[in-house]
Protein backbone atom coordinates (compact mmCIF):
# COMPACT_ATOMS: atom_id res chain seq x y z
CA UNK A 1 0.00 0.00 0.00
CA UNK A 2 2.87 2.37 1.01
CA UNK A 3 4.17 2.18 -2.35
CA UNK A 4 1.03 2.42 -4.35
CA UNK A 5 0.24 5.73 -2.26
CA UNK A 6 3.92 6.90 -2.88
CA UNK A 7 3.33 6.47 -6.69
CA UNK A 8 -0.41 8.22 -6.53
CA UNK A 9 0.80 11.13 -5.03
CA UNK A 10 4.07 11.48 -6.78
CA UNK A 11 2.25 11.51 -9.77
CA UNK A 12 -0.95 13.77 -8.30
CA UNK A 13 1.36 16.24 -8.00
CA UNK A 14 2.20 17.14 -11.57
CA UNK A 15 -1.92 17.65 -11.62
CA UNK A 16 -2.10 19.97 -8.79
CA UNK A 17 1.23 21.61 -10.41
CA UNK A 18 -0.34 21.92 -13.74
CA UNK A 19 -3.83 23.36 -12.26
CA UNK A 20 -2.09 25.83 -10.17
CA UNK A 21 -0.45 27.11 -12.75
CA UNK A 22 -3.16 26.93 -15.44
CA UNK A 23 -5.36 28.94 -13.20
CA UNK A 24 -3.27 31.41 -11.56
CA UNK A 25 -2.17 33.00 -15.20
CA UNK A 26 -5.77 32.54 -16.32
CA UNK A 27 -6.32 34.50 -13.49
CA UNK A 28 -3.75 37.04 -13.74
CA UNK A 29 -4.73 37.65 -17.39
CA UNK A 30 -8.14 37.19 -16.93
CA UNK A 31 -7.94 40.39 -13.83
CA UNK A 32 -5.25 42.62 -15.77
CA UNK A 33 -7.85 42.55 -19.17
CA UNK A 34 -10.64 42.91 -17.05
CA UNK A 35 -12.36 39.88 -18.73
CA UNK A 36 -15.82 38.63 -17.44
CA UNK A 37 -15.39 35.51 -14.90
CA UNK A 38 -16.30 32.93 -17.10
CA UNK A 39 -17.77 29.48 -16.39
CA UNK A 40 -14.68 27.85 -17.50
CA UNK A 41 -12.53 29.80 -14.87
CA UNK A 42 -15.17 29.26 -12.41
CA UNK A 43 -14.02 25.07 -13.40
CA UNK A 44 -10.76 25.69 -13.25
CA UNK A 45 -10.97 27.53 -9.88
CA UNK A 46 -13.19 24.63 -8.79
CA UNK A 47 -11.25 21.78 -10.12
CA UNK A 48 -8.09 23.23 -8.91
CA UNK A 49 -9.19 22.93 -5.38
CA UNK A 50 -10.47 19.86 -5.68
CA UNK A 51 -6.76 18.11 -7.12
CA UNK A 52 -5.34 19.87 -4.09
CA UNK A 53 -7.88 18.11 -1.84
CA UNK A 54 -7.26 14.76 -3.26
CA UNK A 55 -3.74 15.53 -2.98
CA UNK A 56 -3.81 16.37 0.71
CA UNK A 57 -6.17 13.18 0.95
CA UNK A 58 -3.24 11.09 -0.06
CA UNK A 59 -0.81 12.70 1.46
CA UNK A 60 -2.48 11.84 4.86
CA UNK A 61 -2.71 8.66 3.92
CA UNK A 62 1.22 8.66 3.23
CA UNK A 63 2.03 10.44 6.44
CA UNK A 64 0.69 7.86 8.32
CA UNK A 65 2.11 4.70 6.76
CA UNK A 66 5.50 6.31 6.11
CA UNK A 67 8.33 4.98 7.75
CA UNK A 68 10.04 8.02 7.86
CA UNK A 69 7.18 9.79 9.77
CA UNK A 70 7.12 6.89 11.81
CA UNK A 71 10.87 6.88 12.86
CA UNK A 72 10.92 10.30 13.07
CA UNK A 73 8.03 10.57 16.11
CA UNK A 74 9.24 7.20 17.80
CA UNK A 75 12.72 8.60 17.79
CA UNK A 76 14.01 9.77 21.45
CA UNK A 77 17.12 10.63 19.23
CA UNK A 78 16.67 14.31 18.30
CA UNK A 79 19.63 13.92 15.69
CA UNK A 80 17.31 12.82 13.61
CA UNK A 81 18.15 12.92 9.64
CA UNK A 82 17.13 15.65 7.79
CA UNK A 83 15.39 13.76 5.47
CA UNK A 84 13.19 12.36 7.79
CA UNK A 85 12.57 15.42 9.90
CA UNK A 86 11.42 17.04 6.15
CA UNK A 87 9.05 14.53 5.63
CA UNK A 88 7.28 14.55 9.17
CA UNK A 89 7.06 18.29 9.63
CA UNK A 90 8.17 20.25 7.13
CA UNK A 91 6.71 19.32 3.97
CA UNK A 92 3.95 18.10 5.77
CA UNK A 93 2.93 21.53 7.35
CA UNK A 94 3.70 23.15 4.33
CA UNK A 95 1.78 21.54 1.99
CA UNK A 96 -1.16 21.58 4.58
CA UNK A 97 -1.01 25.41 4.15
CA UNK A 98 -0.77 25.94 1.07
CA UNK A 99 -3.70 23.75 0.44
CA UNK A 100 -5.62 25.95 3.37
CA UNK A 101 -4.71 28.98 1.33
CA UNK A 102 -5.88 27.50 -2.04
CA UNK A 103 -9.31 26.10 -0.28
CA UNK A 104 -10.06 29.91 1.49
CA UNK A 105 -8.89 31.50 -2.12
CA UNK A 106 -11.50 29.60 -3.93
CA UNK A 107 -14.19 29.90 -1.00
CA UNK A 108 -13.50 33.84 -1.15
CA UNK A 109 -13.23 34.35 -5.36
CA UNK A 110 -16.77 32.24 -5.66
CA UNK A 111 -18.63 34.94 -3.16
CA UNK A 112 -17.08 37.61 -5.07
CA UNK A 113 -19.90 40.00 -7.06
CA UNK A 114 -17.40 41.57 -9.33
CA UNK A 115 -15.36 39.48 -11.99
CA UNK A 116 -11.99 41.68 -11.50
CA UNK A 117 -12.32 40.75 -7.74
CA UNK A 118 -12.95 37.37 -8.41
CA UNK A 119 -9.67 36.82 -10.49
CA UNK A 120 -7.39 38.95 -8.04
CA UNK A 121 -8.79 36.49 -5.12
CA UNK A 122 -7.65 33.38 -6.76
CA UNK A 123 -4.48 34.90 -8.86
CA UNK A 124 -3.38 36.13 -5.14
CA UNK A 125 -4.17 32.92 -3.11
CA UNK A 126 -3.21 30.48 -5.85
CA UNK A 127 0.04 31.98 -6.22
CA UNK A 128 0.96 31.56 -2.87
CA UNK A 129 -0.01 28.20 -2.38
CA UNK A 130 1.89 27.59 -5.23
CA UNK A 131 5.26 29.45 -4.04
CA UNK A 132 4.40 27.40 -0.60
CA UNK A 133 4.62 24.07 -2.81
CA UNK A 134 7.32 24.95 -5.37
CA UNK A 135 9.35 25.39 -1.73
CA UNK A 136 8.27 22.26 -0.16
CA UNK A 137 8.48 19.63 -2.94
CA UNK A 138 11.08 17.13 -2.24
CA UNK A 139 12.67 17.79 -5.69
CA UNK A 140 15.53 15.83 -7.74
CA UNK A 141 17.78 18.36 -6.98
CA UNK A 142 16.94 19.40 -3.19
CA UNK A 143 19.20 19.64 -1.01
CA UNK A 144 17.03 18.23 2.08
CA UNK A 145 15.20 15.35 0.65
CA UNK A 146 15.75 14.04 -3.10
CA UNK A 147 12.98 12.31 -4.87
CA UNK A 148 11.87 11.50 -8.51
CA UNK A 149 10.18 13.52 -10.70
CA UNK A 150 8.60 10.97 -12.44
CA UNK A 151 8.45 7.41 -10.16
CA UNK A 152 7.20 3.83 -11.94
CA UNK A 153 6.31 0.81 -10.02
Amino acid sequence: MYQTLILLHGWCRWLVLLSLVYTTITSIKGYRARSSYSSRDNLARHGTATVMHVQLTLGMLLYFASPFVSSYWNSNDMSTLPETEFFAVIHSTMMFIAVILATYGSSAAKRKTQDSDKFKTVAFFYSLALLIILLAIPWSFAPWAQRPLLRTF
